[in-house]
């Protein structure tokens, strides 16, 4: 189901509809972490990703322009670099492609919730707090660069 909805993610036209494909594809995948028993992990891949990151694209695609003039040059750019992707995809697909029956390496053990929270609140906590700020950046740019000069007055 992820990945019939990824690909579907990625070839849609539609941009909404691309959102609501990669929101199925967020939650199938907590969905086996559900089932692998990582519950914590497909808490945190629901409220982060499913929840935060999706909600930040839907308020990217509404700050955008969607002309039909916009939508003609973004579909000439992307015919025209689809092979860069395309290659970095398949590197990063490489290893786990070819690295499937081997076991992991070193001693790995799971890791309780509350260590994660001490890690992200301790020590790692600037380093969330500059993700927060980096984040809050991005959705400024795209305000910025998404609004319509026609219809603001001179300054």
């Amino acid at each position: 189901m992820a990945l019939i909805a990824a690909a579907l993610a990625v070839t849609r036209t539609n941009v909404i509809h691309a959102l609501l494909y990669l929101l199925a594809t967020l939650l199938a995948l907590a969905a086996s972490f559900f089932a692998l028993g990582a519950a914590f992990a497909a808490v945190l891949l629901i409220m982060v990703y499913a929840g935060a990151i999706v909600v930040l694209f839907v308020f990217v695609v509404m700050a955008v322009g969607t002309t039909p003039e916009a939508i003609a040059r973004e579909r000439q750019m992307l015919q025209r670099s689809w092979p860069m992707p395309a290659a970095i995809s398949v590197l990063v697909a490489a290893p786990f492609l070819f690295g499937i029956g081997q076991q992991p390496p070193g001693n790995a053990a799971p890791i309780a919730a509350q260590a994660v929270g001490r890690l992200l609140f301790g020590p790692w906590a600037w380093a969330v707090e500059l993700a927060s700020f980096l984040l809050l950046a991005g959705l400024i740019g795209v305000r910025h660069i998404g609004r319509d000069r026609a219809q603001e007055p001179d300054a």
